[in-house]
Order: structure tokens, then sequence, then C-alpha cells
């Protein structure tokens, strides 16, 4: 995940990653992980996603964690909320309501910030990385993690030669290996996700398998 690649896709507004509503697999098996009602969820790489709005609905707060100031911005502007900001170490924290969004570079957040999570979110983190981060990104979903905190991942699977990332293709022998040493494993479901990706089809995917997991930190 280059910094300047994604500066650049939100200054430009290229955003076709962006959804206009929150995520059905969200929807379909937040309850199966068992978070409690009130608790701090953990949205990394939150964009301005319409998943933190659902959470919130659900009764939790969100931490999120992004890049671009101004996708942050334009959340809070959506909602017509006026955020707090403070600058903490290499972040800056807008605060408004349920929602804490932190700029900066979600691998330098400090396992502090999330030591009283009930939940992880992950639709769009490990899928923006390439997989010379992936491991890296794991590693860091697992100090960010509580023990028995349990975390919502989706992944995508593609053949690369038809088309480069991101997003980056996650294969289910993948999902194991970055996560296998810290987390326990659950495929929740997996589908055919071609005909919802009409950008992707664009791009020249023939193919594309969605996946929802359920991973517990150990």
């Amino acid at each position: 995940m280059e910094h300047t690649f994604w500066l650049d896709r939100w200054q430009k507004s290229e955003i076709g990653f962006h959804q206009a509503v929150a995520h059905d697999f969200l929807e379909r098996h937040w309850s199966a992980l068992g978070v409690p009602k009130a608790a701090e969820v953990l949205v990394p790489l939150c964009g301005k996603s319409n998943d933190m709005v659902w959470l919130a609905d659900h009764g939790h707060s969100v931490i999120g964690t992004e890049l671009a100031q101004s996708a942050i911005d334009q959340f809070f502007a959506e909602r017509f909320r006026t955020p707090a900001a403070v600058n903490q170490a290499v972040f800056t924290v807008s605060r408004a309501g349920p929602y804490a969004l932190w700029c900066g570079d979600h691998l330098a957040l400090d396992p502090a910030v999330t030591r009283r999570i009930g939940g992880v979110f992950d639709r769009a983190a490990l899928v923006a990385m390439p997989h010379t981060m992936q491991q890296t990104y794991a590693d860091k979903l697992a100090a960010l993690t509580p023990s028995g905190v349990p975390v919502l991942l989706v992944s995508l699977d593609y053949d690369p030669s038809e088309m480069d990332g991101p997003p980056f293709p996650i294969s289910p022998g993948r999902v194991n290996e970055l996560f296998s040493r810290d987390f326990r494993i659950t495929l929740l479901e997996k589908r055919d996700g071609l005909n919802a990706s009409q950008n992707l089809k664009n791009r020249g995917l023939t193919a594309l398998q969605e996946m929802a997991w359920k991973l517990v930190r150990r």
C-alpha cells in the first residue's frame, strides 16, 4: 500500500472501492462474532465507509484508521458532524459522536489505542496490501487485537494474471499462512463476487471469489 497512491486516489476522487451502503457480509455475519453491543470496534483503513455507520447504529463506538484526511473530512461532512481534532503522536484524531478516526499510517498505531476493543471489521485493508506487505499487516492486526477478540475479515481471490491490484488477491491458503499463528480461523461464507463488481469486470476479471472469515485472536 503506497501512501502516495492512496492519497492521490482520494485527491482525484477515484474511489470506486467506496460502497454506498454497508457491506452485506457485515450485516449477515457480525452477530456470529458475539461482539458485545457497546464494545469499541476497530475498522482499519476505514475511508469514509458506511460500515462504520452500521456499526454505530448497532451500538458500537468506532475506532477507524485512515491515511487520507480528506476521507475523514468527507465522512463527517456527509453526516453533518463537526469533529474535534487533536494531534496524538503521529496521528490527527477526529472525534464526533461514536466515531474516533485516526489519520495516519495504520501500521504506526499504538496497541494501547485498541486495548479495549471488542471486535474488528476489515473489509478493505488486507486486500489493499500488496503481497510484500501482507504479513506486516497481519502481524500488526495481531498486535492491535486483544486475546479472545474476533475479527470479521473480507477477502477476495482471483487470477492475478488478469488484473493488477488493488484490490489484491488473497487465497484461502494465504489467509491461513498470514493469520494461523495468532488467530483461530473459520470460513463463514464463500461466494461468486464477479456480478457485483462491475468495475473489476471492466478491468479484465473473468472470475472472482469473495470470502468472509471469522478470526479469533489466540
